[in-house]
Protein backbone atom coordinates (compact mmCIF):
# COMPACT_ATOMS: atom_id res chain seq x y z
CA UNK A 1 0.00 0.00 0.00
CA UNK A 2 2.63 2.68 0.84
CA UNK A 3 4.28 1.56 -2.40
CA UNK A 4 1.24 2.33 -4.64
CA UNK A 5 0.93 5.77 -2.06
CA UNK A 6 4.38 6.51 -3.01
CA UNK A 7 4.43 5.81 -6.46
CA UNK A 8 1.26 7.76 -7.05
CA UNK A 9 2.51 10.76 -5.68
CA UNK A 10 5.67 10.41 -8.03
CA UNK A 11 3.44 10.04 -11.11
CA UNK A 12 1.98 13.22 -10.13
CA UNK A 13 5.13 15.25 -9.92
CA UNK A 14 6.08 13.77 -13.47
CA UNK A 15 2.68 15.00 -15.12
CA UNK A 16 2.91 18.31 -12.91
CA UNK A 17 5.95 19.12 -14.87
CA UNK A 18 4.13 17.74 -18.15
CA UNK A 19 1.14 20.55 -17.65
CA UNK A 20 3.75 22.93 -16.95
CA UNK A 21 5.29 21.80 -20.23
CA UNK A 22 1.62 22.51 -21.70
CA UNK A 23 1.79 26.03 -20.49
CA UNK A 24 5.22 26.84 -22.55
CA UNK A 25 4.14 25.06 -25.68
CA UNK A 26 1.33 27.89 -25.46
CA UNK A 27 3.08 30.63 -24.56
CA UNK A 28 5.39 29.59 -27.44
CA UNK A 29 2.15 29.18 -29.87
CA UNK A 30 1.99 33.13 -28.52
CA UNK A 31 5.37 34.02 -29.48
CA UNK A 32 5.13 32.30 -33.23
CA UNK A 33 1.33 34.10 -33.57
CA UNK A 34 1.73 37.79 -32.28
CA UNK A 35 5.48 38.49 -32.33
CA UNK A 36 5.42 39.17 -36.35
CA UNK A 37 2.47 41.82 -36.26
CA UNK A 38 4.63 44.01 -34.09
CA UNK A 39 7.49 43.95 -36.72
CA UNK A 40 4.62 44.03 -39.77
CA UNK A 41 4.99 48.08 -39.71
CA UNK A 42 8.94 47.41 -39.76
CA UNK A 43 8.45 44.65 -42.43
CA UNK A 44 6.91 47.81 -44.59
CA UNK A 45 9.06 49.90 -44.39
CA UNK A 46 12.27 47.93 -44.84
CA UNK A 47 11.02 45.39 -47.21
CA UNK A 48 8.87 47.99 -49.10
CA UNK A 49 5.57 45.58 -48.28
CA UNK A 50 1.95 46.60 -49.32
CA UNK A 51 -0.84 46.35 -46.60
CA UNK A 52 -2.42 43.63 -48.66
CA UNK A 53 0.85 41.56 -48.91
CA UNK A 54 1.22 41.58 -45.18
CA UNK A 55 -2.68 40.64 -45.08
CA UNK A 56 -1.09 37.78 -46.67
CA UNK A 57 1.48 36.75 -44.49
CA UNK A 58 -1.43 36.17 -41.74
CA UNK A 59 -3.56 34.69 -43.91
CA UNK A 60 -0.54 32.42 -44.90
CA UNK A 61 -0.05 31.90 -41.64
CA UNK A 62 -3.35 30.93 -40.33
CA UNK A 63 -4.16 28.75 -43.57
CA UNK A 64 -1.15 26.80 -43.01
CA UNK A 65 -2.27 26.16 -39.71
CA UNK A 66 -5.81 25.17 -41.21
CA UNK A 67 -3.74 22.46 -43.28
CA UNK A 68 -1.54 21.47 -40.53
CA UNK A 69 -4.81 20.69 -38.23
CA UNK A 70 -6.61 18.99 -40.88
CA UNK A 71 -3.47 15.96 -41.13
CA UNK A 72 -2.88 16.54 -37.17
CA UNK A 73 -5.22 14.27 -36.11
CA UNK A 74 -4.51 11.00 -38.34
CA UNK A 75 -0.25 10.93 -37.93
CA UNK A 76 -0.57 11.86 -34.24
CA UNK A 77 -2.15 8.52 -33.81
CA UNK A 78 -0.18 6.93 -35.47
CA UNK A 79 3.52 8.10 -34.50
CA UNK A 80 2.19 9.09 -31.13
CA UNK A 81 2.32 12.45 -28.98
CA UNK A 82 5.40 12.37 -27.84
CA UNK A 83 6.98 13.00 -31.56
CA UNK A 84 4.34 15.16 -32.89
CA UNK A 85 4.79 17.55 -29.77
CA UNK A 86 8.57 17.65 -30.32
CA UNK A 87 8.34 18.18 -33.70
CA UNK A 88 5.90 21.33 -33.23
CA UNK A 89 8.88 22.77 -31.31
CA UNK A 90 11.09 21.89 -33.78
CA UNK A 91 9.23 24.21 -36.56
CA UNK A 92 8.50 27.10 -34.17
CA UNK A 93 12.37 26.98 -33.48
CA UNK A 94 13.16 27.05 -37.21
CA UNK A 95 10.38 29.24 -38.26
CA UNK A 96 11.54 31.92 -35.34
CA UNK A 97 15.70 32.07 -36.65
CA UNK A 98 14.48 32.21 -40.36
CA UNK A 99 12.43 35.40 -39.40
CA UNK A 100 15.57 36.68 -38.00
CA UNK A 101 17.91 36.28 -41.00
CA UNK A 102 16.20 34.76 -44.56
CA UNK A 103 14.54 38.17 -45.17
CA UNK A 104 17.27 39.81 -44.73
CA UNK A 105 19.93 38.05 -46.75
CA UNK A 106 17.12 36.82 -49.65
CA UNK A 107 16.72 38.68 -52.35
CA UNK A 108 13.48 39.24 -52.19
CA UNK A 109 12.93 39.78 -48.38
CA UNK A 110 9.67 38.67 -48.54
CA UNK A 111 9.88 35.37 -49.93
CA UNK A 112 12.03 34.47 -46.32
CA UNK A 113 9.03 36.17 -44.17
CA UNK A 114 6.66 33.82 -46.29
CA UNK A 115 9.30 30.58 -45.52
CA UNK A 116 9.39 31.78 -41.58
CA UNK A 117 5.29 32.29 -41.45
CA UNK A 118 5.53 28.76 -43.04
CA UNK A 119 7.38 26.38 -40.51
CA UNK A 120 5.86 28.66 -37.59
CA UNK A 121 2.27 28.00 -39.03
CA UNK A 122 3.08 23.91 -38.81
CA UNK A 123 4.26 24.41 -35.44
CA UNK A 124 1.51 26.38 -34.20
CA UNK A 125 -1.18 23.99 -35.43
CA UNK A 126 0.56 21.07 -34.31
CA UNK A 127 0.63 23.04 -30.82
CA UNK A 128 -3.15 23.69 -30.79
CA UNK A 129 -4.24 20.14 -31.96
CA UNK A 130 -1.92 18.36 -29.37
CA UNK A 131 -1.35 20.65 -26.28
CA UNK A 132 -5.01 20.73 -25.09
CA UNK A 133 -5.38 16.72 -25.09
CA UNK A 134 -2.27 15.78 -23.32
CA UNK A 135 -3.45 18.05 -20.76
CA UNK A 136 -6.82 16.55 -20.50
CA UNK A 137 -5.38 13.09 -20.47
CA UNK A 138 -2.69 14.07 -17.68
CA UNK A 139 -3.57 11.70 -14.36
CA UNK A 140 -3.54 14.93 -11.85
CA UNK A 141 -6.96 14.42 -10.50
CA UNK A 142 -7.96 17.16 -8.51
CA UNK A 143 -5.55 19.87 -10.57
CA UNK A 144 -6.67 18.76 -14.05
CA UNK A 145 -9.56 21.41 -13.58
CA UNK A 146 -7.24 24.36 -12.97
CA UNK A 147 -5.20 22.94 -15.68
CA UNK A 148 -7.55 22.90 -17.90
CA UNK A 149 -9.23 26.07 -17.25
CA UNK A 150 -5.45 28.38 -17.00
CA UNK A 151 -4.31 26.32 -19.85
CA UNK A 152 -5.53 28.83 -22.16
CA UNK A 153 -4.61 31.70 -20.34
CA UNK A 154 -1.03 31.24 -20.94
CA UNK A 155 -1.01 31.95 -24.29
CA UNK A 156 -3.16 35.38 -23.45
CA UNK A 157 -0.07 36.06 -20.94
CA UNK A 158 2.72 35.00 -23.13
CA UNK A 159 1.10 37.75 -25.64
CA UNK A 160 1.68 40.09 -22.57
CA UNK A 161 5.21 38.83 -22.66
CA UNK A 162 5.63 38.94 -26.27
CA UNK A 163 4.49 43.02 -26.34
CA UNK A 164 6.30 43.59 -23.16
CA UNK A 165 9.26 42.30 -23.79
CA UNK A 166 9.80 42.72 -27.41
CA UNK A 167 8.75 46.81 -26.91
CA UNK A 168 11.86 46.47 -24.62
CA UNK A 169 14.24 44.87 -26.66
CA UNK A 170 12.99 47.18 -29.85
CA UNK A 171 13.54 50.03 -27.78
CA UNK A 172 17.30 48.75 -25.77
CA UNK A 173 18.49 47.41 -29.63
CA UNK A 174 16.77 49.79 -31.57
CA UNK A 175 14.33 49.34 -34.91
CA UNK A 176 17.31 48.58 -37.10
CA UNK A 177 17.89 45.47 -35.23
CA UNK A 178 14.73 43.88 -35.02
CA UNK A 179 15.98 40.49 -36.31
CA UNK A 180 17.57 40.15 -32.93
CA UNK A 181 14.38 39.54 -31.17
CA UNK A 182 12.90 36.43 -33.04
CA UNK A 183 16.67 34.74 -32.31
CA UNK A 184 16.32 35.21 -28.95
CA UNK A 185 12.46 34.19 -28.49
CA UNK A 186 13.85 30.91 -30.34
CA UNK A 187 15.09 30.24 -27.01
CA UNK A 188 12.19 29.22 -25.37
CA UNK A 189 10.76 26.69 -27.58
CA UNK A 190 14.07 24.89 -27.53
CA UNK A 191 14.06 24.60 -23.64
CA UNK A 192 10.34 23.46 -24.17
CA UNK A 193 11.56 20.30 -26.37
CA UNK A 194 13.89 19.14 -23.59
CA UNK A 195 10.81 18.93 -21.62
CA UNK A 196 8.85 17.21 -24.12
CA UNK A 197 11.49 14.41 -24.55
CA UNK A 198 11.32 13.60 -20.74
CA UNK A 199 7.81 13.84 -19.43
CA UNK A 200 5.25 11.46 -19.32
CA UNK A 201 2.60 11.88 -21.90
CA UNK A 202 -0.84 9.93 -21.94
CA UNK A 203 -4.06 10.04 -24.40
CA UNK A 204 -7.25 11.56 -23.93
CA UNK A 205 -9.53 8.33 -24.92
CA UNK A 206 -8.71 4.87 -26.85
CA UNK A 207 -8.94 4.68 -30.75
CA UNK A 208 -11.81 2.49 -30.32
CA UNK A 209 -13.51 4.85 -27.74
CA UNK A 210 -13.09 7.88 -29.75
CA UNK A 211 -15.91 8.62 -32.21
CA UNK A 212 -15.34 7.88 -36.03
CA UNK A 213 -15.17 11.00 -38.26
CA UNK A 214 -19.27 9.79 -39.46
CA UNK A 215 -20.36 9.78 -35.94
CA UNK A 216 -18.63 13.04 -34.81
CA UNK A 217 -19.63 14.91 -38.63
CA UNK A 218 -22.79 12.78 -37.65
CA UNK A 219 -23.50 15.05 -34.73
CA UNK A 220 -25.86 18.47 -34.96
CA UNK A 221 -23.92 20.08 -31.95
CA UNK A 222 -20.42 19.48 -33.67
CA UNK A 223 -21.42 21.90 -36.66
CA UNK A 224 -22.83 24.15 -33.93
CA UNK A 225 -19.43 24.54 -32.10
CA UNK A 226 -17.33 24.35 -35.71
CA UNK A 227 -19.24 27.58 -36.88
CA UNK A 228 -18.75 28.87 -33.02
CA UNK A 229 -15.03 28.44 -33.29
CA UNK A 230 -14.82 30.31 -36.28
CA UNK A 231 -16.68 32.98 -34.93
CA UNK A 232 -14.19 32.92 -32.13
CA UNK A 233 -11.13 32.78 -34.00
CA UNK A 234 -11.94 35.99 -36.28
CA UNK A 235 -13.48 37.89 -33.38
CA UNK A 236 -9.97 37.57 -31.80
CA UNK A 237 -7.76 37.66 -34.11
CA UNK A 238 -9.46 40.09 -36.50
CA UNK A 239 -8.17 43.12 -34.08
CA UNK A 240 -5.09 41.40 -32.24
CA UNK A 241 -3.47 40.58 -35.69
CA UNK A 242 -4.11 44.74 -36.43
CA UNK A 243 -4.06 46.58 -33.04
CA UNK A 244 -0.40 47.14 -33.32
CA UNK A 245 -0.58 48.83 -36.65
CA UNK A 246 -3.98 50.43 -36.28
CA UNK A 247 -2.46 51.91 -32.60
CA UNK A 248 0.66 53.63 -34.72
CA UNK A 249 -0.68 54.41 -38.29
CA UNK A 250 -4.62 54.81 -37.40
CA UNK A 251 -4.39 56.52 -34.45
CA UNK A 252 -0.96 58.41 -34.79
CA UNK A 253 0.40 57.49 -31.41
CA UNK A 254 4.19 56.21 -30.92
CA UNK A 255 4.91 52.53 -31.41
CA UNK A 256 5.60 52.28 -27.78
CA UNK A 257 2.67 53.49 -26.60
CA UNK A 258 0.12 51.85 -29.79
CA UNK A 259 2.03 48.46 -28.69
CA UNK A 260 1.62 48.91 -24.80
CA UNK A 261 -2.07 50.33 -24.78
CA UNK A 262 -3.38 48.28 -28.24
CA UNK A 263 -1.95 44.76 -28.08
CA UNK A 264 -0.59 44.39 -24.93
CA UNK A 265 -4.06 45.70 -22.90
CA UNK A 266 -5.77 43.46 -25.41
CA UNK A 267 -3.77 40.64 -24.20
CA UNK A 268 -3.86 41.38 -20.49
CA UNK A 269 -7.57 41.70 -20.64
CA UNK A 270 -7.83 38.57 -22.18
CA UNK A 271 -5.94 36.61 -19.51
CA UNK A 272 -8.08 37.90 -17.02
CA UNK A 273 -11.28 37.11 -18.57
CA UNK A 274 -9.88 33.59 -18.64
CA UNK A 275 -8.45 33.31 -15.39
CA UNK A 276 -11.71 34.80 -14.42
CA UNK A 277 -13.73 32.24 -15.40
CA UNK A 278 -11.34 29.64 -14.40
CA UNK A 279 -11.93 30.60 -10.89
CA UNK A 280 -15.54 31.48 -10.90
CA UNK A 281 -17.11 29.61 -13.55
CA UNK A 282 -18.75 26.99 -11.49
CA UNK A 283 -21.15 29.65 -10.59
CA UNK A 284 -21.58 30.85 -14.32
CA UNK A 285 -23.81 29.96 -17.05
CA UNK A 286 -21.53 29.26 -19.67
CA UNK A 287 -24.03 30.09 -22.63
CA UNK A 288 -25.11 33.77 -21.12
CA UNK A 289 -21.53 34.37 -20.61
CA UNK A 290 -20.11 34.24 -23.86
CA UNK A 291 -23.42 35.66 -25.49
CA UNK A 292 -22.44 38.83 -23.06
CA UNK A 293 -19.10 38.52 -24.29
CA UNK A 294 -20.17 38.60 -28.09
CA UNK A 295 -22.46 41.87 -27.43
CA UNK A 296 -18.94 43.78 -25.08
CA UNK A 297 -17.40 42.13 -28.51
CA UNK A 298 -19.35 44.15 -30.75
CA UNK A 299 -19.10 47.64 -28.72
CA UNK A 300 -15.66 47.31 -28.24
CA UNK A 301 -14.66 47.06 -32.12
CA UNK A 302 -17.49 50.24 -32.07
CA UNK A 303 -15.45 52.11 -29.97
CA UNK A 304 -12.08 51.26 -31.92
CA UNK A 305 -14.13 52.77 -34.82
CA UNK A 306 -15.97 55.90 -33.72
CA UNK A 307 -13.91 57.13 -30.99
CA UNK A 308 -11.50 59.96 -32.34
CA UNK A 309 -9.85 60.47 -29.10
CA UNK A 310 -6.76 57.52 -29.49
CA UNK A 311 -7.25 56.30 -25.99
CA UNK A 312 -10.56 55.62 -26.17
CA UNK A 313 -10.40 53.84 -28.88
CA UNK A 314 -7.21 51.72 -27.74
CA UNK A 315 -9.72 51.25 -24.70
CA UNK A 316 -12.12 49.50 -27.37
CA UNK A 317 -8.67 47.70 -28.24
CA UNK A 318 -7.98 46.17 -24.86
CA UNK A 319 -11.65 45.79 -24.14
CA UNK A 320 -12.23 43.46 -26.93
CA UNK A 321 -9.62 41.17 -25.56
CA UNK A 322 -11.53 41.04 -21.90
CA UNK A 323 -14.69 40.18 -24.66
CA UNK A 324 -13.09 37.37 -26.69
CA UNK A 325 -11.33 35.91 -23.74
CA UNK A 326 -14.08 32.98 -23.16
CA UNK A 327 -14.84 32.62 -26.76
CA UNK A 328 -12.16 29.95 -27.50
CA UNK A 329 -12.33 28.19 -24.11
CA UNK A 330 -15.76 28.55 -23.72
CA UNK A 331 -16.65 26.41 -27.03
CA UNK A 332 -14.09 23.62 -26.21
CA UNK A 333 -16.09 23.41 -22.82
CA UNK A 334 -19.19 23.22 -24.32
CA UNK A 335 -18.13 20.65 -26.78
CA UNK A 336 -16.37 18.21 -24.39
CA UNK A 337 -20.19 18.35 -22.55
CA UNK A 338 -22.12 17.25 -25.51
CA UNK A 339 -19.40 15.61 -27.52
CA UNK A 340 -17.39 13.67 -24.62
CA UNK A 341 -15.79 11.05 -26.94
CA UNK A 342 -14.70 13.29 -29.84
CA UNK A 343 -10.99 12.86 -29.07
CA UNK A 344 -8.36 13.98 -30.67
CA UNK A 345 -10.45 14.38 -33.91
CA UNK A 346 -12.61 16.78 -32.49
CA UNK A 347 -10.01 18.85 -31.19
CA UNK A 348 -8.41 18.59 -34.13
CA UNK A 349 -11.56 19.57 -36.63
CA UNK A 350 -11.63 22.72 -33.63
CA UNK A 351 -8.52 23.99 -34.16
CA UNK A 352 -9.07 23.86 -37.69
CA UNK A 353 -12.29 26.06 -37.49
CA UNK A 354 -10.23 28.15 -34.92
CA UNK A 355 -7.66 28.88 -37.54
CA UNK A 356 -10.21 29.03 -40.31
CA UNK A 357 -11.31 32.23 -38.06
CA UNK A 358 -8.15 33.06 -37.40
CA UNK A 359 -7.60 33.66 -41.24
CA UNK A 360 -10.67 34.83 -42.14
CA UNK A 361 -11.15 37.67 -39.35
CA UNK A 362 -7.27 39.62 -40.42
CA UNK A 363 -8.32 38.47 -44.52
CA UNK A 364 -11.48 40.60 -44.17
CA UNK A 365 -10.00 43.31 -42.02
CA UNK A 366 -7.07 43.15 -45.28
CA UNK A 367 -9.36 43.16 -47.73
CA UNK A 368 -11.91 46.19 -46.71
CA UNK A 369 -9.59 48.46 -45.58
CA UNK A 370 -7.59 48.03 -48.77
CA UNK A 371 -10.99 48.58 -50.74
CA UNK A 372 -11.65 51.48 -49.02
CA UNK A 373 -8.49 53.35 -47.85
CA UNK A 374 -10.13 56.54 -46.98
CA UNK A 375 -11.25 54.66 -43.77
CA UNK A 376 -8.33 52.61 -43.73
CA UNK A 377 -8.40 49.91 -40.58
CA UNK A 378 -11.60 51.42 -39.24
CA UNK A 379 -13.47 50.15 -42.41
CA UNK A 380 -12.06 46.74 -41.69
CA UNK A 381 -12.69 46.42 -38.03
CA UNK A 382 -16.73 47.38 -38.95
CA UNK A 383 -16.78 44.49 -41.42
CA UNK A 384 -15.25 41.95 -38.74
CA UNK A 385 -18.22 42.85 -36.60
CA UNK A 386 -19.94 40.13 -38.68
CA UNK A 387 -18.50 37.64 -36.16
CA UNK A 388 -19.22 38.57 -32.95
CA UNK A 389 -22.92 38.91 -33.98
CA UNK A 390 -22.94 35.70 -35.73
CA UNK A 391 -21.79 34.38 -32.31
CA UNK A 392 -24.28 35.95 -30.19
CA UNK A 393 -27.28 33.81 -32.71
CA UNK A 394 -25.87 31.21 -33.40
CA UNK A 395 -25.84 31.05 -29.32
CA UNK A 396 -29.16 32.54 -28.84
CA UNK A 397 -31.23 30.42 -31.88
CA UNK A 398 -28.87 27.06 -31.58
CA UNK A 399 -31.31 24.68 -30.93
CA UNK A 400 -28.68 21.88 -30.37
CA UNK A 401 -28.15 24.11 -26.60
CA UNK A 402 -30.61 23.44 -24.25
CA UNK A 403 -29.96 25.68 -21.89
CA UNK A 404 -31.29 28.57 -20.90
CA UNK A 405 -29.52 31.87 -21.75
CA UNK A 406 -28.67 33.19 -17.80
CA UNK A 407 -25.39 34.67 -16.42
CA UNK A 408 -25.76 32.80 -12.65
CA UNK A 409 -26.36 29.20 -12.40
CA UNK A 410 -28.96 28.01 -10.56
CA UNK A 411 -28.52 26.59 -7.39
CA UNK A 412 -30.70 24.26 -5.84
Amino acid sequence: MKENIMKHEENSISYTYTIYACYIGYVVQAIINNLPPLLFLTFQREFGISTERIGLLITINFGMQMITDSMAARFADRIGYRVSVVAAHVCSIAGLICLGILPRVMEEGYVGLVIAMLLNAVGGGLIEVLISPIVEAAPSSDAKAAAMSLLHSFYCWGHVGVVVLSTIGLNVLGMGRWYILPLLWSVIPAVNVILFLRVPINRTVSTEEQMSWRQLFGRKPFWLFFVLMICAGASEQAMSQWASMFAEVGLGVSKTMGDLLGPCLFAVLMGTSRTFYGKCGETINLKGFMAGSGMLCVLSYLLAILMKEPVLALLGCGLCGLSVGIMWPGTFSLAAKYCPQGGTLMYAFFALAGDIGCASGPGVVSVVSGLLPTYGLKAGFAAAMIFPVLLIILLLAGKELREPITFLKKTT
